[in-house]
């Protein structure tokens, strides 16, 4: 794809990126995408699956009492437990704000590892990444930012999204479909939205202006960005997904390119999401 070309136009040392459509295939592919990047939050989205299977295999349910008094299961993965950034504190009453919380998927992973008896990592390892034949990928640190992987794994996580194998379609289409509609919140990076819309686990794009996908981009896109300079989004309209992956962190240079790029690749694809 010639749009992929864009990302050697992006001010970083090294890129890879990756489309790949609803059947699997590669569209196109940039850069070295068997090179492993931090992920940042980009590891969010993955923790989340391995949350999601452990509910399908009855480790727990997703209204399960999980947080701060109040919480469940379902606030974390929506960030709207009340707990803040990066702290374990409760600023607000479960279901009332979209709090973007690290605190609460740390808070995550530690459920899930004393449901399962397993370590967070190792579940995720188990029932996501080796079924996946994502052998590059690891969570050497914490399930809300530390992650590492490539495009090339990270395309197979994104093929898995838009065809599942793992998870009931029913399940997956719950966790990209808005939970708690209507809460207002920040959205790292781009300030206050109103409404701040997530499912379980991914950002849902709707009308959020601003915002890091295209203005092609469908109300329907989810997906994640991270703070290393990384992306995953997944459109349903558009019928694909793209994984950008880069060594500097995120910051005012992203702002103009990743939508650009974004656009780029839809019109591409077949006009965007929007058409």
């Amino acid at each position: 794809m010639e749009s992929l070309r864009l990302m050697g136009n992006w001010p970083v040392r090294e890129a890879a990126g990756i489309v790949v459509r609803r059947d699997g295939t590669v569209a196109g592919t940039y850069g070295q995408v068997e090179r492993e990047f931090t992920l940042a939050s980009v590891t969010k989205p993955l923790a989340a699956y391995a949350v999601l299977v452990a509910y399908e295999e009855g480790v727990f349910e997703l209204d399960d009492p999980a947080g701060p008094d109040g919480s469940t299961v379902r606030h974390l993965l929506a960030h709207c437990s009340g707990l803040a950034f990066d702290e374990h504190k409760v600023t607000a009453a479960p279901g009332t704000r979209r709090l973007y919380s690290n605190a609460g998927f740390e808070v995550l992973g530690d459920t899930l590892t004393k449901a399962a008896d397993m370590p967070f990592a190792e579940y995720l390892r188990q029932a996501v990444l080796e079924p996946l034949g994502m052998t590059a990928t690891s969570l050497p640190g914490s399930p809300a930012a530390g992650g590492v992987s490539t495009a090339r794994d990270l395309a197979l996580f994104a093929a898995e999204l838009q065809a599942p194998s793992l998870l009931h379609p029913s399940t997956v289409a719950t966790a990209t479909s808005v939970a708690f509609p209507g809460l207002r919140g920040v959205l790292p990076g781009y300030g206050n939205q109103n409404p701040n819309d997530w499912g379980l686990g991914f950002e849902i794009r709707d009308g959020k202006s601003p915002h890091w996908t295209g203005s092609l981009s469908s109300p329907g896109t989810y997906g994640h960005f991270g703070q290393s300079g990384t992306f995953l989004w997944v459109d349903p309209a558009a019928g694909a997904a793209c994984v950008a992956l880069t060594d500097r962190d995120f910051g005012e240079w992203a702002l103009p390119l990743w939508p650009a790029f974004t656009d780029a690749v839809l019109r591409e694809l077949g006009g965007g999401g929007q058409a």
